[in-house]
C-alpha cells in the first residue's frame, strides 16, 4: 500500500483531473446503456396470451408511438396502469397481469420509448409526458376514481409523478427508490451526479404532493434497492402512505411470497 501511495503522489495532478473529467463525459454519454436494458420487438411481432387482451398504440406526437397491452374483464372493477422496470418489454412483463385481473381489474402495461415496439428518443421529461398522455387517454374510458397506478422498481418514479399531478384511486409502489439519482449514487459515489445524470426521477419530491392512498411493497432483503428507500418515502408522506414489508423478499421475487398476493387481494377487493 505505501508503494502504491508513492506512485499516486508522483502522478501530475492534471492527469488525475483530466482522467476524472473524461470519466464524467463517458458516464454522461453512455448512461442510457447502463440504465435501460430494453428488449426491442419488430413492428409485426404478435403477442400471444391465454387471457383476453388487445394491443394498444398511443400516438403522443410525430415519431413517438407508445405500445401497450390491455388485459380486459367483463364489468371490470377498475383499471391497473402498470409501469415496469428497466429491463425487457411488456412481452415478458405481461405475465404479472394475472396478479390483478384475477380480482376483476383491467390491466394496461406500456413500454417506454425504445422498449418493445415503442418509439422516440428518451429523456426524462419526454417519458413523463408520454405517461401523462397515456393516463389522459385512458381516462376517456375509465373514471379517474377507478384508476390504480402501479410502479415497479424504475417504474415507481413514473407512477409517483403521475399520482402527484392527478387523482387516481391508489398509488402502489413495488420496490421503489427514494430518488433515482440517490439509487445511482450507491454505484458511482465519487461522481457529481447532479451534473452528469440526465435521469433523476425525484420520487422524494413528487410523493409529498400525492393525496391518494399510497401503498409501498418492499422486500426486507432487497440488495439492489434496500428497503430504507421505502422507509424514507413513507416518512415524507406518512398521512397517506402504508409500507408493507415482505420479510425475506428480494428485489425481483416479491410475487413468490403469499404476503404479496394477500396485500393485493385486500386492497383490490376492498
Amino acid at each position: 500500500m505505501p508503494s502504491l501511495l508513492l506512485v499516486l503522489l508522483t502522478i501530475p495532478w492534471w492527469w488525475i483531473g483530466g482522467g476524472y473529467l473524461l470519466a464524467m463525459v463517458i458516464v454522461y454519454f453512455i448512461q442510457e446503456r447502463l440504465i435501460f436494458k430494453p428488449e426491442k420487438l419488430s413492428a409485426d411481432f404478435q403477442f400471444q396470451y391465454d387471457a383476453p387482451f388487445r394491443e394498444l398504440f398511443f400516438d403522443v406526437e410525430k415519431g413517438v408511438r407508445i405500445n401497450g397491452l390491455h388485459f380486459y374483464r367483463e364489468n371490470a372493477a377498475g383499471l391497473i396502469l402498470y409501469f415496469h422496470g428497466n429491463t425487457r418489454s411488456i412481452k415478458g412483463w405481461a405475465k404479472y397481469a394475472k396478479d390483478f385481473y384475477r380480482y376483476n381489474y383491467d390491466v394496461v402495461l406500456v413500454d417506454y420509448r425504445g422498449f418493445g415496439k415503442s418509439t422516440g428518443k428518451r429523456s426524462e421529461s419526454a417519458m413523463l409526458k408520454d405517461m401523462q398522455f397515456v393516463y389522459d387517454t385512458l381516462m376517456v374510458e375509465y373514471p379517474e376514481s377507478h384508476l390504480v397506478l402501479y410502479g415497479r422498481s424504475m417504474g415507481s418514479g413514473f407512477a409517483t409523478k403521475l399520482a402527484s399531478d392527478n387523482h387516481p384511486r391508489y398509488l402502489i409502489l413495488d420496490a421503489p427508490y427514494y430518488s433515482f439519482s440517490k439509487a445511482v449514487e450507491r454505484f458511482l459515489p465519487f461522481m457529481p451526479l447532479k451534473f452528469v445524470l440526465r435521469f433523476k426521477l425525484r420520487s422524494d419530491l413528487w410523493i409529498t404532493k400525492v393525496t391518494c392512498p399510497v401503498y409501498i411493497i418492499h422486500g426486507t432483503r432487497d440488495r439492489l434497492l434496500p428497503i430504507r428507500n421505502s422507509i424514507r418515502l413513507q416518512e415524507l408522506n406518512p398521512q397517506h402512505t402504508t409500507l408493507i414489508r415482505i420479510h425475506g423478499g428480494g428485489h425481483n421475487n416479491l410475487p413468490d411470497f403469499p404476503e404479496y398476493h394477500n396485500f393485493l387481494r385486500n386492497i383490490l377487493q376492498y
